[in-house]
Order: C-alpha cells, then sequence, then structure tokens
C-alpha cells in the first residue's frame, strides 16, 4: 500500500464514525498524507441571530479538514491547540471550502494550516492547528504504508 492509499484509508475509517461531521453536513476528500479537503453548505440552523453563519461551525469545519490530515499516516493523532481568525462572514447557503496543509511533521507533532474559502473563492477564515500523535494504531499495521529507508 501506498501512502496516498493508506491517507484515503484512513480517511475511511475515521469518516465511518464520525456522526459530528456527518450532522453537519461535511464531505472529506483526502488525496495525500498531510491533507485534506472538507467542505459544507451553511445550513438554517447554522445561522446566529446577525444572520451570519455562528463562528463555531466555521471552526468546526477547519477543525475536521486538519483532523483528516494530521490523521492520515496510520496513527491516531489528536488537536493539540488550534486557533482562527475570521475575515468575513459566511452566509446562509454559502458552500465553504476548508484546505489542510501540512507545514510540519515530527514523530509526534505537527502543525497544519487551513484556509476556508466560500464558493467565490473569498477568504472566510485562517485556521492553524497543532496535531500530537500517538502510538495508537488507526488502522492495522498491515494497512499502513511504511516507507523504505
Amino acid at each position: 500500500m501506498n501512502a496516498e492509499d493508506t491517507a484515503r484509508r484512513c480517511a475511511e475509517t475515521m469518516f465511518a464514525k464520525d456522526t459530528a461531521s456527518k450532522d453537519m453536513g461535511i464531505a472529506i476528500e483526502v488525496t495525500e498524507a498531510g491533507s485534506a479537503n472538507a467542505r459544507m453548505e451553511i445550513g438554517a440552523a447554522m445561522v446566529n441571530g446577525l444572520g451570519v453563519c455562528h463562528g463555531g461551525y466555521i471552526f468546526a469545519l477547519a477543525d475536521t479538514a486538519f483532523a483528516f490530515a494530521c490523521n492520515g499516516y496510520g496513527r491516531v493523532t489528536y488537536a493539540a491547540a488550534a486557533s482562527i481568525d475570521f475575515m468575513r462572514p459566511a452566509r446562509l447557503g454559502d458552500r465553504l471550502l476548508a484546505k489542510a496543509s501540512e507545514k510540519y511533521r515530527g514523530r509526534s507533532k505537527g502543525i497544519y494550516d487551513v484556509v476556508v474559502s466560500d464558493q467565490d473563492g473569498r477568504l472566510v477564515a485562517l485556521f492553524r492547528g497543532r496535531s500530537h500523535a500517538t502510538d495508537e494504531l488507526l488502522m492495522p499495521s498491515e494497512q499502513v504504508h511504511k516507507p523504505s529507508l
């Protein structure tokens, strides 16, 4: 199995049990370890009293892309910290895309940036997450790509 296959299988394994993302209508695309795309349309239940998407939903979308990006190597990896900067509001019916990319990955720590944009490509938010990988396997070891040295 190659690294891309491992990343996709990790995503399938995670998404199968991810009721939170499914309930928010988030769709995931993973093509390689260390990156992921998450998509979501803003529904009526996501709009706050000011008529814009509640920031928690935008954070959840970005956090989901981050989670799938950092869990593509076969080890269970959790968020250790995360922050978000909101650039513009999202509104009812907007279709958001969160693109996560790996900036650094060590033995147990990683840094990931997520850019959230709307259907017109306008920047909605910037998210940075710091990950911590455990020794627990996300999938059986025979399904994980092991790079040759």
